[in-house]
C-alpha cells in the first residue's frame, strides 16, 4: 500500500520534480530495505514507489504532438480498432505524429487490423485536465502510448495485412450484436451514452467494461469444466491432483479470452491478477488472501505504477481487498439455513463491495448511486448465469451463422434493461456529490486499509483495542467525510487554451458558449463538479462587447474575448484597483500586472482563492 502511495502522489504533483531528487529518494527506498527495521518500511517503500513511478514515467518516452494540426495526411498501420454508433476509432502508428486515436465517421466498416491506410484528418494535441485533480487526458494518452487524438477522412487502404486481431473483427461481423462486441469481443463504446448513464446510475457499469469480474467468471467456468473432466481421467489424478491441470488448462482459455476480447489494458491488467490467484490455487496456497492480493498490488505496480491512478485498478482492489478481509478476517457467521446463507452471503459481499469502492466511485464519476446494492443483486446473477454463458456460446456459435443463442441473449438482456429504467426512477436513484479533494480521499483510503490491515485479537481485555481497526478506520473515514464536507466550490471554471469559461449564478454554471468542440468534456467535468446533472443543455453567459465581467463578492474577474483589441483593455484593467483577475482567450503577460493575468486552467472560490490546473508535467511538455 505504501509503495502505491508513493507512486499516486508522484503522479500527484503539480509540477514536475527533479529527476535527481527522484532518483535519490529511489536509492534511500532501497537502501532502507537493508536497515532490516520494520517500523522504516511504510516510509521506505513510499519512497521506493514514488521513485518508481518517476524513473518509469522518464523511461516510457512517448512522442508528443507540439501543437494541434487540420488538414494533414495520416498514414499508417492500424494497431486497433473500437465502434462507437456506427463509427470507427482507430489507432494507427505512423512514422509522423507517433501512435494516434483517430475518428472514422463515414460508416464503412472496411478497415482492418493490420491494414495501412491513409487520409484527410486533423490531430490534436492530448489535454491536460479540465479542472484541479480530475481527469487528465494528457497523462492517460502519455502512459497508453498515445501521442494524438484527431479524426480521418476518406480512408485508403494501401495494404491489406492479416492478423490474429483479424479474428476479432471476423467475429464482430458474424456476430452482428452489441453484447457480444461489449461482454466478448472488449469493444468499449458500442452501447449508446444513455444506456451506460443507466447502468452507471445502477452502479453497475463495471460490467460492461471487460475487467476482473469477466475474467473470474470465464476462469471459474473453465477450471470446473476442466477439473470435472480431469477427475474422469484416472491415469491423470493417480500422479498429479487434478487441479493442477485443470488450472493450466483453463489459463490458456483465459488467454484465448484476453486475445479475442482486444488485450485492453484493463484486460490485462485482471489477466495478471487472475492468473496470480490461480498459481496460488494450483500450487496449495490460499487463493483468497489479503497476502495474495497485496501481492497481485504490487506486481501490477511494477508493470505500469500509472494503474494506481486508473479508476478500473482503484475500483477493483478495493473492492478485491474489501470482500477478502470480509470472509478471510471478519469471517461473519452465516444462517443455518442454506437459501438463506446464500442470500446473506451475496448481500454483505455487495454491501462491502459497494462501500469499499465508493470513494472511488464519487472521485472518478461524481456519482452517488444510492441503490446499487438493489441492482448488483439483480444484476450481477443474472448477467453471470444466463446472459454471459449465452453471449460466449453465441458469439461462438455465430462463426456457423447460429445466432439464436445471441437472439435470446438480446431478449434477456431487454428484460433487465426495463428492470435497470425502473431503478432509475426511484427517489433519489444517484445523487451528485461536488468532487472530492485528493487529501480528502487518502484519508478516507487510510481509513478502509486501517479496518482491513490493522489486525485484531479477541484474546485483548479492552473493547477499543480489541477493536482498533473499526475505531481507527471509523476516525480517519470522519476526518475525511468532514475534509470533504467543508471543501467550497469552485464558482468559476476556465480551461487551459481559454477557449471556454463557466461562472456559478444562481446555484447553476452560466458558459460563453453552449458548444466547444475542443473542450467537449469540460462541461459534463464541470457540472460534476458543481453538483449538476449532466446531459443538460448548457446555458450561456450573456457579455457586451466581447468582455465578459464576473463580479462576485470579494472579487472581480474580467475575461477579453477574441477579436476585442488586447492593449486598451489591459492597461485599463491593470490599473485598475476593483479588477483582481484578468484573463484571456489569447497568452498575454503585462509585467506590470502579471499576478492578475491567470495562466493556463484554474478554478476559483468565492473566497478569492485560486488553484490552478497542472500543465507543466513530462506528460503535457515531453517535446520539449
Amino acid at each position: 500500500m505504501a509503495f502505491g502511495f508513493g507512486a499516486a502522489l508522484y503522479f500527484s504533483l503539480f509540477s514536475e520534480p527533479n529527476i535527481y531528487l527522484i532518483l535519490v529518494l529511489l536509492i534511500i527506498g532501497i537502501m532502507g530495505f537493508f536497515i532490516k527495521k520494520p517500523i522504516l518500511f511504510p516510509l521506505v517503500s513510499l519512497f521506493i514507489g514514488f521513485g518508481y513511478a518517476g524513473v518509469y514515467t522518464h523511461i516510457k518516452n512517448t512522442p508528443i504532438l507540439s501543437y494541434s494540426q487540420h488538414g494533414i495526411q495520416i498514414s499508417g498501420n492500424v494497431h486497433d480498432i473500437d465502434y462507437n454508433n456506427g463509427h470507427m476509432r482507430l489507432t494507427v502508428e505512423t512514422k509522423e505524429y507517433g501512435t494516434v486515436h483517430v475518428t472514422d465517421k463515414s460508416g464503412k466498416d472496411i478497415v482492418n487490423i493490420g491494414d495501412t491506410i491513409s487520409g484527410k484528418g486533423g490531430l490534436f494535441k492530448p489535454a491536460p485536465a479540465n479542472m484541479p485533480e480530475t481527469f487528465d487526458a494528457a497523462r492517460w494518452a502519455y502512459f497508453n502510448g498515445i501521442s494524438a487524438n484527431g479524426y480521418i477522412s476518406k480512408i485508403q487502404i494501401k495494404n491489406h495485412k492479416s492478423s490474429l486481431d483479424g479474428i476479432r473483427q471476423y467475429v464482430h461481423r458474424q456476430a452482428k450484436s452489441t453484447l457480444s462486441d461489449s461482454l466478448i469481443l472488449g469493444y468499449k463504446n458500442t452501447i449508446s451514452k444513455q444506456e451506460k448513464q443507466i447502468w452507471a446510475t445502477n452502479g453497475v457499469a463495471h460490467l460492461w467494461s471487460i475487467s476482473g469480474y469477466h475474467l473470474a467468471l470465464v476462469g471459474g467456468w473453465l477450471l470446473f469444466l476442466f477439473y470435472i473432466i480431469f477427475r474422469l481421467c484416472p491415469p491423470i489424478v493417480r500422479r498429479i491432483p487434478a487441479r493442477i491441470p485443470a488450472t493450466i488448462c483453463a489459463w490458456f482459455g483465459l488467454l484465448g479470452y484476453l486475445v479475442i476480447s482486444g488485450g485492453a489494458i484493463a484486460t490485462q491488467r485482471a489477466f495478471l491478477m487472475t492468473s496470480c490467484v490461480m498459481a496460488a490455487f494450483m500450487f496449495g496456497r490460499e487463493a483468497f488472501s489479503l497476502r495474495t492480493v497485496g501481492l497481485t498490488f504490487l506486481l501490477l505496480l511494477l508493470v505500469n505504477p500509472y494503474f494506481i491512478m486508473t479508476a478500473g485498478f482503484q475500483l477493483s482492489f478495493s473492492a478485491v481487498f474489501g470482500i477478502v478481509w470480509l470472509w478471510t478476517v471478519a469471517k461473519p457467521r452465516l444462517p443455518q439455513n442454506k437459501p438463506l446463507a446464500y442470500i446473506w452471503t451475496a448481500l454483505l459481499t455487495a454491501l462491502v463491495a459497494s462501500v469499499f469502492t465508493l470513494p472511488f466511485v464519487i472521485a472518478h464519476f461524481n456519482s452517488l448511486p444510492v441503490y446499487t446494492i438493489l441492482a448488483n443483486l439483480i444484476m450481477v446473477p443474472v448477467f453471470s448465469f444466463v446472459v454471459m454463458p449465452l453471449v460466449l456460446l453465441g458469439t461462438i456459435l455465430s462463426v456457423f451463422n447460429l445466432h439464436l443463442l445471441l437472439h435470446f441473449a438480446d431478449k434477456i438482456y431487454d428484460l433487465i434493461f426495463i428492470v435497470a429504467n425502473w431503478i432509475c426512477t426511484l427517489p433519489y436513484a444517484n445523487i451528485n456529490p461536488h468532487n472530492i479533494p485528493n487529501s480528502a480521499l487518502v484519508v478516507l483510503i487510510f481509513g478502509l486499509g486501517c479496518i482491513i490491515f490493522i489486525k485484531s485479537d479477541s484474546k485483548i481485555k479492552y473493547f477499543v483495542i480489541r477493536h482498533l481497526n473499526f475505531f481507527a478506520g471509523a476516525l480517519f473515514i470522519c476526518i475525511g467525510l468532514l475534509m470533504w464536507t467543508l471543501q467550497p466550490k469552485p464558482v468559476f471554471y476556465i480551461t487551459p487554451d481559454h477557449y471556454l469559461f463557466a461562472t456559478v449564478k444562481n446555484n447553476e454554471l452560466h458558459f460563453n458558449k453552449e458548444k466547444d468542440s475542443n473542450n467537449y468534456f469540460a462541461f459534463d467535468t464541470w457540472k460534476k463538479s458543481n453538483g449538476e446533472k449532466i446531459g443538460t443543455s448548457n446555458k450561456k453567459f450573456a457579455a457586451e462587447s466581447g468582455v465578459h465581467t464576473i463580479q462576485r463578492t470579494n472579487w472581480t474577474l474580467v475575461y477579453i474575448q477574441r477579436f476585442v483589441p488586447l492593449s486598451r483593455n489591459i492597461k485599463n484593467l491593470c490599473q485598475s484597483n476593483d479588477v483582481k483577475f484578468i484573463a484571456s482567450f489569447y497568452d498575454i503577460k503585462s509585467k506590470y500586472c502579471d499576478k492578475k493575468i491567470i495562466k493556463g486552467g484554474a478554478v476559483i472560490y468565492e473566497t478569492g482563492h485560486i488553484d490552478k490546473v497542472p500543465f507543466n508535467r513530462w506528460w503535457h511538455n515531453r517535446h520539449e
